[in-house]
């Protein structure tokens, strides 16, 4: 079979797929450089360019990290014979990347990131095969338009409502609601369902912003001690991890109101698996929340919703902007497929 004309970038970050492990200390850590990571996969039919931007375990990630691989992307599709991306990235923070890399991402060419559950040096690792239908998925024609996904264990997905669900097993990532885009075989063949709707990208926030936005968990009794240490902090947006559909406590709802009226945004998630956030209940529930200024986060799960509320924080637009794009990026009406025509 011919070579596909143009190239892939890889940009690699480390990760498992990377890691391997430390012989003083017995721990797993990155070790593989993105050549090594691309020659236990092999190329296949695609000509690839690699690039090590950092050799990390996605935990140790920071946003400015984040952003550094947005602009690596943008860099990378700078040149014109590159059909798409590749990310070899960690897996416990990949939803989050991914989801920034999608938000930011305004160009038709895919940008597909992967990673491992098993290090480089494991009997059996997960990481060539991954990555090998990564670069198939980042080299087709039909994976256009549909900005940043993840492909993993013979499964796509679009980012919006996709994250981590199995700590060990191969198949680590599920989106709950809006199920896998498509498929991968293993012999590389590509099936994709129809295009999700994509809204206009996000400008690039700047690095070195330092705007924190905290996650505080709900849980039976919780108070508002953490809530008030994140404003104590410098917090200038909070994601509330809430119960149910989106439920806390009258504490906690006074806390919220009163870091709304100081101008401090507050958007309630879930701690549950599927389903939207609703303000439904009163007396401390989401409806009294709601009552209070918070915004729900729709299908957004906490680590999505404080990458997005981040970078529009970051960016520096006016509450009323941040509120409205939060409401129209989490509703699960607008992340379905895109109607056809």
């Amino acid at each position: 079979m011919e070579s596909l004309t143009g190239h892939v970038a890889l940009l690699a970050t480390g990760g498992t797929i990377a890691s391997r492990v430390d012989g003083a200390g017995g721990a797993t850590l990155a070790a593989d450089a993105g050549s090594a990571v691309l020659a236990a996969a092999g190329t296949g039919t695609v000509a690839v360019d690699v690039v090590d931007l950092m050799q990390k375990g996605s935990y140790l990630l920071t946003f400015d990290d984040m952003l550094a691989v947005c602009a690596a992307i943008r860099a990378a599709l700078e040149s014109p014979t590159a059909l798409g991306v590749v990310v070899t990235h960690g897996t416990d923070t990949m939803e989050e990347t991914a989801y920034l890399a999608d938000l930011l991402h305004d160009d038709p060419r895919p940008v597909v990131f992967t990673g491992a559950q098993r290090a480089a040096d494991s009997p059996e690792p997960d990481g060539p095969g991954n990555l090998r239908a990564a670069l198939a998925l980042a080299a087709s024609p039909d994976a256009r338009g549909r900005g940043a996904l993840i492909v993993f264990d013979g499964e796509v997905f679009t980012l919006p409502a996709t994250r981590k669900t199995e700590t060990a097993k191969l198949r680590a990532f599920s989106n709950p609601d809006l199920g896998p885009t498509g498929s991968i075989t293993t012999t590389g063949e590509i099936l994709l369902g129809p295009a999700h709707r994509r809204p206009t990208p996000l400008g690039t926030p700047p690095t070195g912003a330092g705007v924190r936005v905290d996650i505080i968990a709900c849980y039976p009794g919780a108070d508002a001690t953490l809530f008030a240490a994140a404003l104590a902090a410098g917090a200038r947006g909070i994601v509330l991890e809430a119960t149910g559909l989106g439920n806390a406590n009258a504490e906690l709802c006074d806390a919220v109101r009163g870091a709304v009226q100081g101008g401090v945004v507050v958007v309630t998630s879930t701690r549950v698996h599927a389903g939207a956030v609703q303000g439904v209940y009163g007396a401390g529930g989401g409806r009294t929340l709601e009552d209070a200024g918070a915004v729900p986060s729709g299908l957004l799960r906490p680590p999505q919703a404080r990458t997005l509320l981040q970078a529009l924080l970051s960016l520096g637009l006016p509450t009323e902007q941040v509120v409205g794009r939060i409401r129209r990026r989490g509703d699960p009406d607008l992340l379905g497929p895109a109607p056809s025509d």
